[in-house]
């Protein structure tokens, strides 16, 4: 038996730490065509985390989110379809684009407060923090 060391990332799954590092999965900076995900950013803030979602060629509507169990999961899908009739030809187009990503939100995030807005091919998210807890002085007990 082997163990495996894991790290957990704020808004993935608990994958090895060097999957990435060593692969050439994430070669296309736009989009990722062998895993079917776009490109993701996320930054910090004091405040907040702003993630954005590189999603080109959907519209507001294509989109579903949800949160459940702690995770944001976004889907998207569109199709599209094209037809020319002429005397001589006939000429039919057709596409079909979809996505799944979930996101483990970590436990400094206020669920509730969640906003999302598509803009320019780009799905932004702000993540509001909660007030950070006063930390409590460790308390000492005793055994008996």
């Amino acid at each position: 038996m082997s163990l495996v060391k894991f790290r957990r990332r704020p808004f993935g799954t608990l994958i090895p730490s060097d999957i990435f590092e060593t692969s050439n999965l994430l070669r296309n900076e736009l989009w990722n065509t062998q895993l079917n995900e776009p490109a993701l950013n996320i930054k910090e803030t004091d405040k907040a985390f702003e993630v954005e979602l590189a999603a080109p060629g959907f519209s507001k509507k294509d989109f579903e989110v949800t949160i459940d169990e702690g995770c944001l999961n976004i889907s998207a899908e569109n199709t599209h379809s094209e037809e020319e009739k002429e005397e001589n030809y006939m000429r039919k187009e057709f596409s079909y684009n979809s996505f799944e990503k979930s996101l483990q939100l970590p436990d400094s995030v206020k669920e509730e407060d969640i906003k999302a807005k598509y803009q320019d091919g780009i799905l932004r998210f702000n993540l509001t923090k909660k007030e950070p807890s006063k930390q409590q002085k460790p308390k000492k007990i005793e055994i008996a």
